[in-house]
């Protein structure tokens, strides 16, 4: 049986892939580096934000359509509740970047130590509009809002 208070806490982003299910290609979703958290916490609720680091900024402001429109598909943002069943963390969505999210995330999970990694079903990638699998991994951080000295 899981211990859910194992994943209570907060955890950086270390690493966000996509697989292609047609053809199984596997690539960074938010480039190589992507910077973000998701924290669970001991009232059944979560928040995730991830951002891509290769984000181009404005040239001047205010940002341009264009602009904004790029920002928009190099983030996730999203706060839901949580529950644990047949081995899976079920997100329950209240808040999401992407309204077409929900009402339920699905995410298989597997921790080890300080190291999470979350994977989805697969799903249809909003840029590429292609089949995808995505999968994150996570380290979590410890009190002082750094990664543990051995896990960087």
């Amino acid at each position: 049986m899981f211990n859910a208070s194992a994943l209570l806490g907060t955890w950086r982003t270390v690493s966000w892939t996509w697989t292609v299910v047609a053809g199984g290609v596997t690539a960074d979703a938010m480039g190589p580096d992507p910077n973000g958290y998701i924290a669970y916490h001991g009232d059944g609720r979560m928040m995730a934000l991830v951002v891509g680091r290769e984000v181009r900024k404005s040239r001047s402001p205010p940002t341009t359509v264009e602009e904004n429109a790029a920002l928009f598909d190099t983030m996730l943002a999203y706060a839901a509740r949580y529950e644990f069943e047949d081995g899976k963390c079920i997100h329950h969505v209240d808040a999401a970047w992407r309204p077409e999210w929900g009402p339920h995330l699905i995410r298989a999970f597997k921790l080890e130590g300080d190291r999470l990694v979350i994977s989805g079903a697969p799903g249809k990638d909003p840029v590429s509009g292609e089949e995808v699998v995505y999968a994150m991994e996570f380290r979590r951080v410890g009190a002082t809002g750094t990664t543990a000295a051995h896990d960087v």
